[in-house]
């Protein structure tokens, strides 16, 4: 199983980013698909969660209303599109896959791909 995130850079604060995670070895349509970010020196921390269809989701707090999650199961990728970006969502971000819910804690998750840098200037 392989899960490539990219789409990582640097913007400015109030900006707009697309990350894009694309998976292969797993029956994508089959997981719930999951964006989380771990800031230097602080834990991986949950960003947002979709369900199979695409249809459910599930986001933090922090990102609410700014954060969108998107998936596309014929390409079997999943996106995040990053609106109003504050220097706080400052963070490797990772994407990763469950075939528990929406709810999924994080050790839930069964595969995770390797993160993609977003760094948010002020």
């Amino acid at each position: 199983v392989q899960l490539q995130a990219s789409g990582g850079g640097l913007v400015q604060a109030g900006g707009s980013l697309r990350l894009s995670c694309a998976a292969s070895g797993l029956t994508f349509r089959s997981y719930i698909m999951g964006w989380f970010r771990q800031a230097p020196g602080k834990e991986r921390e949950f960003v947002g969660a979709i369900g199979w269809g695409g249809i459910n989701k599930n986001y933090a707090d922090s990102v609410k209303g700014r954060f969108t999650i998107s998936r596309d199961n014929d390409k079997n990728t999943v996106y995040v599109q990053m609106n109003s970006l504050k220097p706080e969502d400052t963070a490797v971000y990772y994407c990763a896959a469950s075939q528990r819910g929406i709810w999924a804690r994080k050790y839930e998750y069964d595969y995770w791909g390797r993160g993609t840098l977003v760094t948010v200037s002020s």
